[in-house]
């Protein structure tokens, strides 16, 4: 890998002085004024970060590196022209601003299979872990346990200059991307299946390796594997999980310590944890109204229901988003791949109905910002449909797929030598006295 290092290095020395003039000749200029409420309702809409990977527009959705989510489909190399893209090409992407050849992909592929092996240590720690601990629980207990090998720890203790903090990143990245199926299938093999480890196959790539590792093989996992980690892989620097892991490593923390703490984020039902919720919500309401004979009975019944759960003081899971004021394009993504593979399945016919029964709903009641589908609205019926019906485990699927876009930030974070985050906070008593009340 030492051409992406090189071309890495290369981009990253020309950027990095850009950094640099911004701050000393351009540091005072003002970006945007800023009120109490924004402050006070989670900074929402308060530009305070510099991520390179991917920017979210409140009335398009995200891109990654500028491009859209159809245009990732598009343009990335993929097995085959029809199927979707690869998880190294993203990488790639993320990583340097640039669409990479087929043949660069696949040697990226090879050198994640060559770092997968994991230390002794990281299995018999999860070993030791009672099977009623959460799947996320175990998840980021592992990524904590690979810090052993951390490459940028043992660098800066040994004096490492700060021009350098990229590369060391960059090679801890590198290995903790590899580990993280190995560790993900792990868990849901020793939790859900019959515990035998299943070795990745140096034959596949990063994603389709994943399905493999946790026991299922087919080319229709395999594509599905690959939208999946498409669709969850980067969303943004403001979001809990990304945050959390340029917040963690601000500090200097090695890149397994920050990321275990994005994950720990990820874990929340306001953030990674909302797909299962989705899920779970479905069930209840299907056991809750039972069969219907026609679809305008369905209908009827669904709707009911959904006011019913808004009446009570709850939020239909899987609408709303704290930026986006459209229907999330990773929600179509999976639309559209449904209406391409799936030829007939009750789930996600209720998926598809909800997404014609909820939003006028929520536009009625006025207050609603966003009534629209999220990432999460779809994903659960996908996986439930190709038999992956632990949805405890879906949060750590998100949790594989997001390493893409975070930890190719995080390289770059080092490279820009970005400083200790440390904003300011008042008291209550300097909010009221600013509203003068």
């Amino acid at each position: 890998m030492d051409y992406i290092k090189q071309k890495l290095l290369k981009k990253g020395e020309e950027e990095r002085l850009v950094v640099k003039r911004l701050i000393s000749e351009f540091g005072t200029t003002v970006l945007e004024s800023v009120n109490i409420d924004q402050v006070l309702t989670g900074m929402k809409g308060i530009t305070g970060l510099l991520t390179v990977t991917s920017k979210l527009n409140p009335n398009t959705g995200i891109t990654y590196r500028g491009y859209t989510i159809p245009e990732i489909q598009q343009k990335l190399p993929k097995v085959r022209p029809e199927g979707e893209p690869l998880s190294e090409g993203l990488f790639y992407l993320f990583l340097l601003n640039e669409i990479p050849t087929k043949q660069e992909v696949d040697e990226l592929s090879k050198e994640w299979v060559k770092r997968s092996t994991l230390p002794d240590h990281v299995f018999t720690i999860l070993d030791s872990m009672p099977l009623t601990s959460k799947p996320m629980t175990q998840f980021s207990t592992a990524i904590l346990a690979m810090a052993t090998e951390s490459k940028f720890q043992k660098a800066h203790r040994e004096g490492l200059h700060k021009n350098d903090y990229w590369d060391t990143t960059f090679e801890d990245v590198m290995n903790l991307i590899a580990a993280l199926p190995v560790i993900a299938a792990y868990i849901y093999r020793r939790n859900y299946k019959d515990g035998k480890f299943i070795p990745p196959d140096p034959n596949l790539d990063w994603a389709a390796n994943f399905a493999h590792m946790m026991g299922y093989d087919s080319d229709e996992i395999y594509r599905l594997f690959r939208m999946y980690m498409m669709v969850h892989a980067d969303h943004e620097g403001g979001n809990v999980s990304a945050h959390a892991t340029h917040l963690v490593g601000s500090a200097l923390s090695n890149p397994y310590y920050s990321y275990a703490a994005g994950m720990l984020g990820l874990a929340g039902p306001l953030h990674g944890y909302a797909n299962q919720e989705v899920i779970n919500w479905i069930f209840e309401m299907q056991d809750e109204i039972g069969s219907s004979e026609t679809k305008e009975e369905e209908r009827a019944k669904i709707e009911a229901y959904v006011r019913k759960t808004i009446s009570s003081g709850q939020v239909v899971p899987g609408y709303g988003h704290a930026v986006l004021r459209v229907t999330d394009p990773r929600f179509t993504a999976q639309q559209i791949f449904a209406q391409k593979y799936v030829a007939k399945d009750s789930l996600v016919d209720t998926v598809n109905l909800l997404y014609e029964i909820v939003p006028p709903i929520l536009q009625s009641l006025g207050k609603i910002k966003n009534p629209w589908p999220n990432v999460d609205a779809f994903s659960g019926s996908l996986l439930q449909h190709y038999g992956i019906t632990e949805h405890f485990f879906y949060t750590v699927m998100f949790g594989v797929s997001r390493s893409l876009g975070v930890l190719a930030q995080l390289v770059w974070d080092r490279m820009y030598n970005l400083p200790l985050e440390r904003p300011s906070s008042e008291t209550l008593e300097f909010f009221k006295e600013k509203a003068g009340i």
